[in-house]
């Protein structure tokens, strides 16, 4: 164990004890003695001077007052200027006479200003005692020598009017240099008390030093994690029966660190396996604590975070103070989506406060309410799309019908056209809700699959002859198939719907003369079917849209072709409710490649024959 010197022993804490008491002893009688004479002596300073103020108003009055004989008389200057003579003083720096009416200065006992005399003065006491009749000070510094002085304006009164004022600068440093003298005094007394002070204060820190010391050998034994040690008890007095609690002291605090290690065991592992990110501060708003589901959600290290202000780690510094957000009622909704990468988070902000309402932090609580945005920007988006869907033939329908029963129904030609329009627009509005019933069953959690071994070739190359048997439009087929068997489990009615999606757009889009080529490729435990068009693709920024609801590539010709914009999205579903997966591969003028896969599990050729 380090010994520890005499500069850093309990010997120089007493004696520093004993001094301080001392100290502040005389510091308050110092403090209290000064005040009183610093106050009296202002006080004094200031009743003489205005005494003398008094009294010189006084014969100020009698000259303002004095009927002048023109060239006989000495002029008012020249009187005030006898009066102020004498008012040049150790005490007094300057005194002026200011007239009521003109503000115009009278005279001035400075006799190196007197330039000043009959030019206006600009000074606001002065204003403010003409103006209210009453005297007005104020203490101010000097400018030029840095001295403190006293400034008193007493107006000049003639049967109750204000007839001037007298403008006073007293020099009230003098004051402050009495008061230093007094307090070197006072300082040296307190120097020679502290002394004696010191040297009882050392005799007596060596009774009590021994015991102190002991203890703390136990105390730096206890930080290491030591509760073994014991103190020993010197005596029954004060200082014993400190021993006495210092070793009950340690018996709990050791049953205390035991709980204690335990809780925040518990309290690291809840934090550790929470789903939510849990981000906590201290009373400043730096963080102090931060979970690792918080540091992944920020893309943040935890040991680089500590210390940083929550709002800016949370990037609200532009929004919210600490203090705000102390006070945000509601929960904050944070957007940290990139373009590549969408993450939108929801902080629940809670206070750590005291019983005493003092606030010592708080913790913010994150959940990652992407998913959750998502499914509602989509269910706002599938309501404004099935109602524009359905508004567009039911438009159309009801124009029809009005102008059928205006009459146009007698009309040989034009009532047959209105009348195959207004059923085709019926029979689009019939896909598009048996689409829309399709995809409720596929979001049905009852859903299911009626699923059989199919040889997957065998079975899209009759979808392909089913379609180039029927197809209408100048447009070749190109199989590149092989031309072995691959069985793989699925349900052959649903897969049929979703080829027949597929190179039912593929059509749509193809020019005439075009070409349309099927793939099916086996990989080591998928097969990957493909339909590929020449037609005008699709832009690279919108790729990634086709499987959505009511998304379509070129809206006009796909209503007129009669599509709901349905058709990929139930694909898709279909597909990865084969646990595969679809995509698209397009190159803008040349043509769009839909492909998706299905599960494979190789299995020798006999054991199918």
């Amino acid at each position: 164990m380090k010994k520890v010197g005499f500069f850093r022993s309990i010997h120089l804490k007493f004696v520093i004890i004993y001094v301080l008491l001392i100290l502040i002893a005389m510091q308050i009688i110092g403090v209290y003695f000064v005040r009183q004479l610093e106050f009296t002596l202002k006080d004094n300073f200031k009743t003489t001077i205005q005494d003398r103020v008094n009294l010189l108003a006084y014969y100020l009055e009698e000259q303002m007052m004095k009927v002048r004989v023109p060239d006989e008389d000495p002029s008012l200057e020249e009187d005030v200027y006898k009066l102020l003579r004498d008012y040049y003083s150790e005490d007094i720096k300057e005194v002026q006479v200011i007239e009521a009416d003109t503000l115009k200065i009278l005279g001035t006992s400075d006799p190196d200003n007197q330039g000043l005399v009959g030019q206006r003065t600009t000074d606001n006491l002065v204003r403010m005692t003409i103006a209210t009749a009453q005297p007005v000070t104020e203490d101010l510094i000097d400018r030029n020598t840095g001295n403190r002085i006293w400034v008193l304006v007493t107006p000049i009164k003639i049967n109750g009017e204000v007839k001037g004022a007298i403008y006073l600068v007293a020099k009230i440093e003098n004051v402050y240099d009495q008061m230093k003298q007094i307090n070197n005094i006072f300082i040296s007394g307190t120097a020679i008390a502290l002394a004696i002070t010191a040297i009882l204060g050392v005799l007596l820190a060596q009774t009590i030093t021994r015991p102190m010391s002991d203890m703390r050998r136990q105390a730096l034994a206890m930080a290491k994690g030591n509760f073994s040690r014991k103190v020993k008890v010197y005596g029954n007095d004060e200082i014993g029966q400190l021993a006495m609690t210092f070793n009950n002291l340690t018996k709990k605090l050791q049953e205390a660190q035991a709980t204690t290690e335990g809780e925040r065991r518990k309290l690291s592992s809840v934090l550790s396996h929470m789903t939510d990110g849990v981000i906590a501060t201290d009373r400043k708003g730096r963080v102090i604590l931060i979970n690792e589901p918080a540091a992944e959600m920020l893309n943040v290290s935890r040991e680089t975070v500590l210390s940083i202000p929550i709002v800016s780690l949370l990037g609200l510094d532009e929004d919210y103070t600490f203090e705000e957000l102390l006070s945000e009622p509601d929960s904050v909704i944070l957007d940290f989506s990139k373009p590549a990468n969408t993450l939108i988070l929801r902080a629940n902000v809670s206070v750590i406060q005291k019983e005493t309402g003092f606030v010592n932090g708080l913790i913010a609580v994150l959940h990652d309410i992407t998913e959750q945005e998502k499914i509602d920007m989509e269910r706002r988006e599938f309501v404004a799309n099935v109602s524009h869907e359905l508004r567009t033939p039911l438009t159309t329908m009801r124009s029809y019908l009005e102008a059928l029963a205006e009459g146009a129904w007698q009309d040989d030609e034009i009532a047959p056209k209105f009348l195959e329009v207004t059923q085709t627009e019926t029979e689009r509005m019939i896909r598009l809700v048996n689409d829309l019933l399709q995809l409720s069953k596929m979001d049905s959690r009852d859903y299911k699959l009626n699923k059989e071994w199919i040889d997957i070739i065998s079975f899209y190359n009759r979808i392909i002859d089913r379609f180039e048997l029927s197809k209408q439009q100048n447009v070749t087929f190109e199989r590149k198939l092989p031309t072995h068997s691959a069985f793989v489990e699925i349900d052959g009615d649903k897969l049929t719907q979703v080829i027949d999606n597929i190179i039912s757009n593929a059509l749509k889009y193809s020019p005439e003369g075009g070409k349309i080529t099927f793939r099916l490729e086996e990989k080591n435990d998928i097969v990957v079917i493909g339909v590929s068009d020449q037609g005008v693709g699709i832009p690279k920024n919108n790729i990634n849209k086709i499987f959505e609801r009511f998304y379509r590539v070129d809206k006009a010709r796909t209503r007129k072709l009669g599509g709901t914009g349905l058709g990929l999205a139930i694909a898709k579903e279909m597909v990865e409710a084969h646990g595969g997966e679809i995509w698209a591969t397009s190159k803008e003028g040349k043509g769009t490649t839909i492909s998706f896969s299905l599960p494979y599990l190789r299995t020798e050729e006999d054991d199918w024959e």
